[in-house]
């Protein structure tokens, strides 16, 4: 980075996008300055490189714009009003920053707050695909030694993730089913089972229920070939939108039904199943609140989910990457890292 210009990867209509240098950003007013290590790809990226993202069409993303929430890098500016012990810092940041103001974030909500903003993702806030990212104190969270960069970009999908397990309320010796294992999923299944459940997977490609099987889930099942066993929860962590019925058919009467998966269309569940099962449904939105036990989990091993990662490029193979091509050289895992410092491309991680 010379004469204050960064390297940002930006959407600039659908299916079109440039490497573009732009001016640095300015540390404001509580604010810093992260100078970005690693940033994962997500299929909510993906949604707005075609197009379909929902917030699209309903006034709260528009292009141009850069993608990115999923981010780990190091303080190199701080604004006024910050505190200078975060420079140098590794960290993480929310990617829901609310108003501040309002009714629910006074209560602690603001990944639910109306005039919220969300990094690289709604409003006019910039994502994280680019050599340097502004961003609020408020959002961050510092990493441990332990938590590297690749770990660190890792927490924001882990806390959804810890959120769908801690609502599916797991009892030592419980039985859980978790429908999909892409990133979300698998991410589940690995609180799940630090949680003492007997985790199970449903999914339909055979490549997706390999790699489950290769991090020692023994229990892995095509949609058609799910046993009838008793499964205290089920975690619909899939965009298909029949699974949210098919997962309630499946739940045990008085079990938890979590939704985090979002369709394109609406899902249609039987009101009276739900209550003549007696089953307590809960739906996630956002990682927020589950950030710092995501930390310490990926801090403590008792959650490792570095064998996601199947290869990191850098900023300008990222469209490839949006347009649904893996590197060449990429491993069994559904995450694609992005290093904005580099130029090579399919490094593995």
């Amino acid at each position: 980075m010379s004469g204050g210009r960064i390297r940002a990867f930006v959407l600039t209509a659908p299916g079109a996008y440039e490497v573009q240098e732009i001016p640095a950003p300015v540390a404001r007013r509580g604010e810093v300055v992260v100078d970005i290590e690693r940033v994962g790809v997500c299929g909510t990226d993906m949604e707005f490189f075609t197009g379909e993202m929902a917030y699209l069409h309903q006034g709260h993303s528009s292009y141009p714009m850069r993608p990115g929430h999923e981010w780990a890098g190091r303080v190199a500016a701080v604004g006024e009003g910050v505190d200078r012990g975060w420079l140098g810092l590794r960290v993480m940041g929310d990617t829901m920053l609310g108003c501040g103001t309002c009714r629910r974030c006074l209560r602690g909500h603001q990944h639910v707050c109306e005039k919220r903003s969300e990094v690289g993702i709604r409003g006019a806030q910039p994502g994280a695909l680019a050599e340097q990212l502004a961003v609020p104190v408020s959002s961050l969270h510092a990493l441990p030694d332990s938590v590297d960069a690749v770990l660190g970009a890792l927490v924001e999908p882990g806390g959804n993730a810890l959120r769908a397990a801690q609502a599916a309320a797991p009892r030592a010796g419980d039985r859980a089913l978790v429908l999909g294992p892409g990133t979300i999923g698998v991410l589940v299944a690995m609180f799940l089972r630090a949680a003492g459940a007997e985790v199970h997977l449903m999914g339909t490609t055979e490549g997706s229920l390999a790699f489950a099987c290769g991090l020692g889930f023994d229990h892995v099942w095509a949609q058609e070939s799910v046993p009838e066993l008793p499964f205290d929860a089920v975690v619909d962590a899939t965009n298909a939108a029949h699974l949210p019925a098919r997962a309630l058919e499946l739940v045990e009467p008085g079990g938890r039904l979590v939704c985090i998966g979002l369709a394109g269309e609406p899902s249609r569940v039987d009101t009276r199943t739900l209550v003549l099962k007696d089953v307590t449904a809960v739906g996630v939105l956002s990682a927020s609140p589950g950030l710092d036990a995501t930390i310490r989990a990926y801090a403590d091993g008792s959650v490792d989910p570095r064998p996601l990662v199947a290869a990191t490029v850098g900023l300008d193979e990222v469209g490839a990457v949006l347009a649904g091509e893996r590197p060449a050289d990429a491993g069994p895992g559904p995450k694609i890292h992005v290093d904005p410092r580099s130029s090579a491309a399919g490094t593995a991680s």
